[in-house]
């Protein structure tokens, strides 16, 4: 029997096309990045509950994987940014489809209960944009 700890979940790793392209959306969604990461080979911004979000352009990947190429067809992984409440959600599918990327699904109230959207980042990653419908029960009732 193995006595060392399990593994934790501690970065959420993107390869991106344009390392500029994906540091200009994810900063709009708020995540703050280093001044001077479009230059960096590997980058990383803390997230809220200490996760780390890592970009890695896809010549770094060639560097050390030279038969990397990019997947095609749908994704299978995808963010999710929780809003402030149903009316954050539209705003901010508005301001990055304003912004130019590509909205997905536009803001809908979805049957499991909260205000939902996809935008795609530069390398059609689904991003998806949610909020509860309804505030949460007081616990204390």
């Amino acid at each position: 029997m193995n006595s060392a700890p399990a593994p934790q979940c501690d970065v959420i790793g993107l390869v991106v096309s344009d390392l500029a392209a994906s540091l200009a959306f994810y900063r709009r969604l708020g995540i703050e990045f280093p001044e001077g990461s479009e230059e960096q080979p590997h980058v990383e911004a803390a997230l809220p509950g200490g996760l780390r979000l890592a970009l890695d352009p896809e010549n770094t990947v060639r560097s050390f994987h030279p038969a990397w190429r990019p997947p095609t067809g749908g994704g299978r992984v995808g963010l999710a940014f929780r809003c402030a409440g149903p009316d954050h959600v539209d705003a901010v599918y508005e301001d990055l489809v304003g912004a130019g990327y590509h909205g997905e699904l536009e803001p809908w109230d979805a049957f499991w209960g909260q205000r939902y959207a996809v935008v795609h980042d530069p390398d059609g990653n689904g991003v998806d944009l949610f909020a509860p419908l309804a505030p949460p029960a007081d616990a204390s009732a």
